[in-house]
């Protein structure tokens, strides 16, 4: 079925491209290039190229595409089968637990380990496209930067495309500090304060990201937060953005994340899961955003420990936030 959507404040300024991508998030892109190069999208009524820039009360032509579409969740809920309902349903609502903050242009939470911030994979619903359907009220949730699956930790949705812009600039200029912590296995050792290890993908079945003299520059800083016999709490700060970048590191260290099937140990992945620990301890902790024009906003996102793991010092608990107007 052919739509005709009308174009509001928060794609004004977006490229058709991009645009589609957004609302037609499992269409191929190659598909949507060619529907565009047939003239089959069009803007009020006339011929477009994906690099034309959307303009309030454009209206767009949407055609036919195969396979649900985020114009197809925005139409209702009545486009969606009761299985996926029920999907995106428990998926929002794990996410929706621990809401860290919440205004008219950010949503930020405490995303579980195991939920996929996105569909893909062999996934077809995924955390955004879990919250679009449940929270229709929103009609733009988009992702403003990504976490690993089995990462949990502070997530950040923009719900105005304003402030979507805003905060991947501020992420590309360094305005966003991140700070993980992270267990790792054996006794970090006392004079690693920084690792600045290239980084390269691996491409192929691979997939995987390894150490290599050309690779690209990383660096992460790491400080020890607390010991017990077997393993170490350590805080770690990426300061580049490198995929995988603080897994690798820390096994690179040769102390490994704990549950990281890919990069770390199986032997002491088997002992920690006798222990009941069972997933990535990777969390992403705080976050801060150095805001231009407002004081900067300091986000702490509370990790209860895993049953097997047990710190003779106090963890990082959730705590109250400064925020400044946008």
């Amino acid at each position: 079925m052919v739509r005709f959507v009308n174009i509001t404040e928060d794609a004004d300024g977006q490229r058709l491209d991009n645009f589609l991508f957004r609302v037609c998030s499992d269409v191929p892109k190659s598909r949507i290039y060619n529907a565009i190069r047939r003239g089959e999208v069009r803007i009020n009524k006339g011929r477009c190229k994906p690099s034309n820039k959307l303009k309030l009360e454009d209206v767009v032509r949407i055609p036919p595409f195969s396979g649900k579409s985020a114009v197809d969740a925005e139409a209702g809920p009545g486009n969606t089968s009761p299985a996926e309902r029920f999907v995106a349903g428990r998926i929002a609502a794990d996410a929706l637990t621990d809401i860290v903050f919440e205004d008219e242009l950010l949503l930020i939470i405490n995303k579980p380990s195991g939920i996929a911030v996105h569909g893909g994979s062999g996934l077809q619903t995924g955390l955004i496209e879990s919250l679009r359907l449940v929270r229709q009220s929103d009609h733009f949730l988009e992702l403003v930067h990504r976490l690993d699956r089995e990462t949990s930790g502070l997530l950040l949705i923009a719900k105005k495309r304003r402030a979507l812009l805003r905060l991947q600039s501020m992420l590309q200029e360094g305005r966003v500090e991140k700070i993980y912590h992270a267990w790792v296995a054996g006794q970090w050792p006392k004079h690693v304060t920084e690792i600045t290890a290239p980084l390269k993908k691996l491409v192929g079945q691979d997939k995987g990201v390894i150490v290599a003299s050309d690779g690209k520059a990383s660096q992460t800083l790491f400080s020890v937060i607390g010991r017990t016999e077997h393993a170490t709490l350590v805080e770690a700060r990426p300061v580049t953005g490198r995929t995988h970048q603080i897994r690798v590191h820390a096994a690179y260290a040769g102390c490994p994340v704990i549950g990281d099937e890919r990069y770390g140990d199986r032997t002491v992945n088997r002992r920690f899961s006798e222990q009941n620990v069972r997933r990535l301890c990777l969390h992403a902790a705080e976050l801060v955003l150095k805001w231009d024009d407002a004081p900067h906003q300091r986000l702490r996102a509370q990790w209860n420990p895993e049953p097997g793991l047990h710190l003779p010092v106090q963890t990082p608990e959730k705590s109250d936030i400064d925020y400044g107007n946008d």
